[in-house]
């Protein structure tokens, strides 16, 4: 058996998904006995795509990205992951193999609920299968916006959407693993092109560009960029 403290922090970990909030004491009780939990370090796989699903996932802490990499070997992020986010649901509910590879981007820690119990859970709770439907709902509504994104908007477009989205106060942090290749790997272009075109938006006096950071500087004009082909 776990010990009690690994207990009581998946119990804490797992009342935060929204999965869960709707279910009775006894078998949610069920759930944190049955998760298991799991450290990876930057760098390391979490899931390969065209595997076979072994459950559903809930960060606890840390940084992931989701992304699916073409046959030669181009890269495209589809979603970055953090703390309490669950992800692996398409697979698990639909008995597909793992839908993308999923990387740890920095110390990350997880908790894992099998594809079995998971399943049970579903034929037996009601209210439980709509909140899921409606969280793949809200996944497919997302690939949607993705896909428009890729194929209607400009890389400059994109990139402006991309720091207005992740600006605190109109500063946009850059953690360490955040490097022009993986924001080329999220807005489908590659590295070169991200570069051009953050040098020119500095040119432009749009933002400034530093080690840790990058700020925005003049907002209405980012913003009217990233309406942009949109």
């Amino acid at each position: 058996m776990r010990p009690t403290i690994s207990i009581q922090d998946a119990r804490k970990v797992l009342s935060n998904v929204p999965y869960f909030k709707g279910l009775d004491s006894d078998t949610f009780e069920t759930i944190v006995k049955s998760a298991y939990r799991q450290d990876y370090e930057p760098g390391q796989l979490v899931i390969l795509e065209g595997e076979p699903a072994s459950g559903l996932y809930i960060v606890q802490s840390g940084g992931l990205k989701v992304s699916k990499i073409a046959l030669d070997g181009r890269e495209q992020t589809l979603q970055l992951l953090g703390d309490n986010e669950v992800f692996n649901a398409v697979s698990v509910f639909t008995g597909a193999d793992n839908q993308a590879t999923v990387t740890a981007m920095e110390p990350t820690r997880l908790w894992i609920i099998g594809r079995d119990r998971m399943l049970q859970l579903l034929d037996s709770n009601p209210p439980l299968a709509r909140l899921i439907i409606q969280d793949l709902a809200g996944r497919v509504s997302h690939l949607i916006s993705l896909v428009e994104d890729l194929s209607l908007r400009s890389v400059e477009a994109r990139l402006a959407r991309l720091l207005l989205e992740q600006a605190v106060q109109d500063v946009v942090p850059r953690k360490k693993w955040a490097t022009q290749t993986e924001i080329a790997a999220r807005l489908g272009t590659v590295s070169d092109v991200v570069s051009r075109t953050l040098r020119k938006m500095q040119e432009r006096g749009l933002i400034q560009i530093a080690r840790q950071e990058i700020q925005i500087l003049n907002r209405p004009e980012l913003e009217l960029i990233a309406m942009i082909d949109g």
